[in-house]
């Protein structure tokens, strides 16, 4: 006879965007790297994904993450992040929350102002280093993999009208469209606009290009559409809304996706390395980036950028499933 399941949790915002850390009630995953526990955990337990992040524990633009053992010699922990759609492979707000999460809770040792952890997550390994101040952290900065232009000028047609995108890797895939060029605004109230715009221009891009990374085939696909527009914040240089995984909404200014960002920025001369560049989300929540260094990704030109933010701890929870419940598994409206 099956039994319920309880599954804990500790929930964080960084910048806006939820996180929600699996602490317990998760089977271990034995993969011998990241990439394989982000299969095995898709394969054999993604009904603990479609529960806690759909309805009735979770919803539309909920985001999740599960940490694991580490997988190399410089990492302190793997991690794995999920959405409504699947598992991606590297998350910049996660990182800032669940970093936050682990420190302020003392599941990691916080001695000092200033904690390093490093992660190996599927995209690579990530350092952060955070600051602390009387026991809370008041920022996390991290390095991200290497970031770069995989396509610099690729025609899209939409409903919306013709444009040219960009495709540029920060972590993941994502196609930079403009939001003026369309009739479009990087405002909340045409949210159902910019939703299906990122979607059209996903999925134009997908069908015209095999997007690949060159180095791990599994880094593939356009994960999303980062829509920018002008900063309306005096302290920030640019807005964006980034629309990802199956139409979800990035309440901060995405972290991989400001990555891809400053990779674009950098290589028109518009960003030199060193020099601070604050993005601006959709709900005027600000990320603040730069380019540490420049690099190569095979023959691509890259950047390895950093990327800082704040996250704050929002709950702590504990899910029950029951086994008779008919909509137990989890379910979406939109």
């Amino acid at each position: 006879m099956e039994t319920r399941r309880i599954i804990s949790t500790i929930d964080a915002h960084a910048a806006g965007e939820p996180l929600r850390l699996f602490t317990a009630g998760v089977p271990r995953l034995t993969g011998a790297t990241v990439l394989a526990r982000r299969a095995e955990m898709l394969a054999e337990h993604d009904e603990l994904r479609r529960a806690l992040m759909w309805e009735p524990r979770g919803h539309a633009d909920m985001y999740g993450a599960i940490l694991t053992a580490p997988v190399t010699e410089d990492a302190d922990y793997g991690i794995l992040f999920m959405h409504n759609e699947g598992y991606s492979t590297m998350c910049g707000h996660g990182i800032i929350a669940v970093t936050t999460i682990l420190l302020e809770t003392g599941m990691h040792a916080a001695a000092g102002s200033s904690v390093e952890i490093a992660y190996d997550s599927p995209a690579g390994l990530i350092r952060a280093r955070a600051t602390l101040e009387h026991g809370r952290v008041t920022e996390v900065a991290f390095t991200n993999v290497p970031s770069f232009i995989f396509a610099d000028a690729v025609e899209v047609e939409t409903s919306y009208g013709a444009l040219t995108v960009q495709v540029v890797y920060g972590g993941a895939f994502y196609a930079l469209a403009e939001a003026a060029p369309v009739g479009l605004a990087v405002e909340s109230g045409q949210i159902a606009d910019l939703i299906d715009f990122g979607m059209q221009v996903k999925h134009a891009v997908e069908a015209q290009l095999d997007v690949r990374h060159p180095h791990e085939p599994d880094l593939h696909g356009i994960y999303g559409t980062i829509i920018t527009g002008p900063a309306q914040a005096t302290k920030a240089d640019g807005r964006n809304v980034t629309i990802f995984a199956d139409g979800e909404v990035d309440r901060s200014p995405c972290g991989t996706g400001t990555a891809a960002r400053l990779a674009w920025l950098h290589a028109s001369g518009v960003l030199d390395t060193g020099q601070r560049w604050l993005h601006e989300s959709i709900t005027g929540t600000v990320f603040a980036g730069q380019v540490l260094e420049t690099t190569t990704v095979d023959d691509y030109p890259a950047i390895v950028p950093e990327i800082a933010g704040r996250a704050f701890i929002t709950g702590m929870h504990s899910f029950i499933i029951e086994p008779d419940d008919p909509l137990g598994d989890g379910f979406l409206v939109r």
